[in-house]
């Protein structure tokens, strides 16, 4: 399933397989969150419900269990930089796309923090409330910042803790 638009220049502009891969991650998180279960069983079930293209899906996957497998830190970090706001109080919508763009942040050197964030943004307008792209935004960017001043570390990829296992 290719999906994309028409551009101004008439040609179709095609979506990038990995902004498809973390809508349906938002999706997956979303759905595991409100049943409060992050079982793979849960993962499993999503995938059998929804059609994720092979182009998509190793990125999908790699998401969905990648932020799974470190929310308690991930959680803990979002609350640090969230000004008086508890991760359980946050919106679905917006907790799952701070928590996955926080896991890209903070695990995956491979991809742009400013492309987190974008797309992070992104999937909150779309998915959202109206004050969702600014909320998701404000404390993604206080995470940013605190990176780029050392005052949080990376907390290193997935394959270094898999290798060190």
């Amino acid at each position: 399933m290719l999906r994309g638009w028409l551009g101004k220049s008439g040609r179709i502009i095609m979506e990038n397989p990995r902004t498809i891969s973390r809508e349906f991650a938002l999706q997956a998180l979303f759905y595991m969150d409100m049943r409060n279960d992050t079982s793979s069983e849960k993962l499993e079930l999503f995938c059998d419900v929804f059609t994720i293209s092979k182009k998509s899906l190793p990125f999908f996957l790699e998401l969905v269990n990648g932020v799974t497998s470190v929310m308690p830190e991930v959680d803990s970090i979002i609350e640090r930089f969230s000004d008086n706001w508890k991760i359980s109080r946050m919106s679905g919508v917006d907790r799952n796309a701070i928590r996955m763009a926080a896991y890209e942040m903070l695990y995956r050197e491979d991809i742009p923090t400013k492309v987190s964030i974008n797309e992070a943004i992104n999937l909150g307008k779309k998915y959202g409330s109206e004050d969702s792209g600014a909320f998701i935004n404000g404390i993604l960017d206080s995470i940013r910042i605190a990176l780029d001043k050392n005052e949080l570390s990376r907390l290193g990829g997935l394959d270094k803790q898999m290798k060190q296992n």
